[in-house]
């Protein structure tokens, strides 16, 4: 029976299937209590005894590196943070992966001072810090002549842009030049925010996109380019946000900060004038200047060498999506066939004025489809309905191609590419920044991409974690049997790799003229439903599938699918584009342009001429665009070998409350969060070898009582010996602790034991 006395920490059962942290009072009558951490008073009897365990000491206060705690579970994980957070402590180490709380406040942690007390410091060395993180990253690139990688995950709102942009700031501080390239790539920041962030309810700045920045340095160390990839952007948004959500910052800033005269020229009013704008209900941000914001976005596009006339000309496009998003569509019926008009508006009249294009030719290729029948080219109209489809699919297209745009514009400015003949092997340190696991009340194709992602990156890091844990067990010379641990290469065979996989699945249906998504869910049910991974409809009129992934199970609508995955524009829209005399617009559109311009064989001198509105050469040109799946998939896979070459470090945020509120900890989400970022993973992983350890004198400081020292005296032998002494004789198999060369290593229930002992 365990004994307990008034300020004794033990764990009791709380709701939430995770034991919670309590300590033990006094009442007014001399009667034992118990406060747990949330204040809540329970009560020691006969029924509740037995399910009250002792707490180890180390999570009385919390520790700085939890792989120290003696609860090594995910109850210790938990109130390890809990504790530190409330004493304004964000960031924890578990080994060498660093755990971010987001404080929801600004912190007096990331001055000049803290760079220069993190630089070229041990991990370890001093308390947890992004910095720390930020400055082994350099160093270990420095010294082993490797190229290092972090990183950086969670779900939205967890801190991940600012840990990005924290490590950024100390790499660009440490490189020591304070040179142009450096300030070029730190005012990268401001553009891709403005264009692929938005706010949401979980965060006011959310990265609707994923992003790997690869920064190169001479062989001295200094900062000399870099290049970002970009993936997944959040096109839908675009058009739909959800209530309470805002577009692209971009927008906002645009009508609050332009000059009245330039929002004249653009036919601009204020942002509650837009459909595109008002969808959420909600135009403004709290805690946002657009004005400010707006006047920074500025800067740092000249600063990215962006012109005067590009920053006009991206404008005109930004103006025309909002005028685009105001058009009314009438439905008509015309030879018995539904079809629709456009409501004569100013709106109208400006998008075809700013996309620089015919307005009859905008209005046919708004409401009309043209297609190819095996004979000629139809022409068939387009119910209101479907017109307003096709002009938002258009309006995502503009957005899309105009990021991608903007994001090679700025390679364009902090790329330097290795000249031909440089015999130096660039270093570089790699951050990537990614969106987390998601699960919402409704999950679409978006979700599934986001969650293949995870699942690779959730591979990549169990690998490199067990492969952590048996380089200690060889430094400490502990001959083990291999561990078998929870993998989730399984998923991603179901998901991606083995032949008739789910994604390929989507895009042999995509590729079908007459696939649907019905037709889509039937292949997937055959092929995958006896399954464990699969979980097929309940029944034949339900749309929802399941996938069994590493953070639990996720329930997708498979309405949509095949739409998002084409990713297509008509083949009318393309030939609206090639007749604008837009530069910009023409340039964002250059590849499905390029297809059906001319073609030129090997011999300059043997030019075929096709005509460039050929409807059957772009429908041919249609069906070679590579699906969303694909192109995703592919640059996936190059993060994949990239990341792989590299030495990695994990950066893993976490949401503390879903308020955005300082000082405030939900539990529940943060024990779903802890599970989702592979942190159980590596308790998982610790608890099938020997995840107890002890230097030897912390061992024998603590269980000194349990040595005989008839056996053993500590005053002629070697620590070492003695701490063999005391498990021989309290331990009954030599499987349950192994001597290292510097530490002892315990199984969990081996350090229970050694516990009850000595209490």
């Amino acid at each position: 029976m365990l004994h307990l006395s008034k300020g004794d920490f033990v764990w009791v059962d709380s709701g939430i299937g995770v034991p919670i942290g309590a300590e033990v009072q006094l009442t007014d009558t001399g009667q034992l209590q118990l406060i747990d951490d949330e204040g809540m008073e329970h009560k020691v009897n006969k029924k509740t005894e037995g399910t009250i365990r002792p707490m180890h000491p180390t999570s009385v206060n919390g520790v700085e590196d939890m792989i120290r705690l003696g609860d090594l579970n995910e109850a210790g994980l938990l109130r390890n943070l809990l504790v530190r957070h409330k004493e304004g402590l964000i960031y924890t180490y578990t080994g060498s992966i660093l755990v971010a709380v987001n404080p929801y406040q600004l912190l007096p942690i990331y001055t000049t001072e803290c760079v220069h007390m993190y630089t070229d410091r041990r991990l370890g060395e001093l308390p947890p810090h992004v910095f720390a993180i930020a400055d082994s990253c350099f160093f270990n690139m420095r010294r082993k002549q490797k190229n290092q990688c972090c990183v950086i995950s969670g779900e939205s709102g967890a801190g991940k842009t600012e840990s990005t942009k924290l490590m950024l700031q100390f790499l660009a501080a440490v490189s020591g030049q304070h040179s142009w390239i450096e300030q070029q790539i730190l005012e990268a920041n401001p553009i891709l925010e403005a264009f692929g962030n938005a706010k949401t309810i979980r965060n006011d700045n959310s990265s609707r996109f994923g992003k790997y920045i690869d920064i190169n340095f001479t062989k001295g160390g200094a900062i000399e380019g870099a290049r970002i990839e970009q993936y997944l952007l959040e096109k839908s948004r675009v058009c739909r946000q959800a209530p309470g959500e805002r577009n692209y910052h971009i927008f906002y800033y645009m009508l609050m900060g332009m000059s009245a005269e330039q929002k004249k020229v653009l036919s601009l009013g204020n942002a509650a004038q837009y459909n595109y704008l008002t969808m959420g209900n909600c135009t403004n941000c709290e805690g946002r200047d657009d004005v400010e914001e707006y006047a920074h976005f500025r800067s740092a596009l000249k600063i990215l060498m962006f012109t005067e006339n590009d920053s006009w000309e991206i404008s005109k496009l930004l103006a025309a999506l909002l005028h685009l998003g105001n058009l009314d569509f009438e439905g008509t019926i015309m030879n018995n066939l539904e079809g629709c008009n456009i409501l004569t508006s100013s709106h109208f009249n400006m998008t075809s004025q700013l996309l620089e294009v015919d307005s009859k030719a905008l209005e046919k290729s708004l409401t009309q489809r043209s297609f190819m029948t095996a004979k000629e080219s139809v022409t068939k109209p387009l119910t209101s309905a479907q017109a307003v489809d096709g002009r938002d699919a258009f309006v995502k297209a503009i957005y899309g191609r105009l990021f991608i745009w903007v994001v090679d514009k700025i390679n364009a400015a902090i790329f330097k590419p290795s000249p031909e003949d440089s015999k130096d092997v660039r270093q570089s340190i790699g951050l990537l920044d990614i969106f987390g696991f998601e699960n919402f009340k409704k999950n679409s194709f978006e979700q599934l991409c986001i969650n293949y992602a995870n699942e690779q990156l959730q591979q990549f890091f169990v690998k490199h974690v067990f492969k952590l844990e048996q380089e200690e067990y060889a430094r400490e010379g502990i001959v083990w049997k291999h561990i078998d641990y929870i993998d989730n290469q399984h998923t991603l065979d179901v998901l991606a790799s083995k032949p008739l996989n789910m994604l390929a699945l989507i895009d042999e249906e995509s590729n079908f003229p007459k696939g649907t998504d019905t037709t889509m869910l039937q292949k997937m049910n055959q092929v995958h439903g006896k399954g464990d991974i699969y979980i097929p409809p309940k029944s034949n009129y339900e749309t929802e599938f399941g996938i069994q992934h590493f953070a639990g199970v996720v329930y997708y609508d498979s309405k949509g699918f095949l739409e998002k995955n084409r990713d297509a524009l008509s083949t009318d829209l393309i030939q609206l584009v090639e007749t604008s005399t837009n530069k910009l617009l023409k340039q964002i559109f250059h590849n499905e342009l390029s297809s059906s311009a001319t073609k030129t064989s090997v011999n300059p001198k043997m030019i075929i001429n096709t005509p460039k509105n050929s409807l059957r050469q772009m429908a041919d040109a249609k069906k070679r665009v590579p699906t969303l799946t694909g192109q995703f998939r592919q640059s996936l896979d190059s993060l994949m070998k990239m990341l792989t070459v590299c030495q990695p470090y994990f950066i893993r945020c976490i949401k503390p409350n879903e308020f955005k509120k300082p000082l405030l900890f939900d539990r529940e989400l943060c024990m779903r969060q802890l599970r989702y970022s592979g942190m159980m993973e590596t308790i998982k992983i610790r608890k099938a070898g020997y995840p107890v350890r002890y230097t030897f004198d912390e061992f024998l400081d603590r269980y000194r009582v349990l040595l005989k020292t008839s056996l053993c005296d500590p005053k002629t032998e070697s620590n070492e010996k003695c701490c063999e002494s005391i498990c021989e004789s309290v331990l009954a198999g030599e499987g349950d602790w192994k001597t290292g060369k510097t530490k002892i290593f315990l199984k969990r229930t081996s350090m229970t034991l050694c516990w009850s002992w000595s209490e």
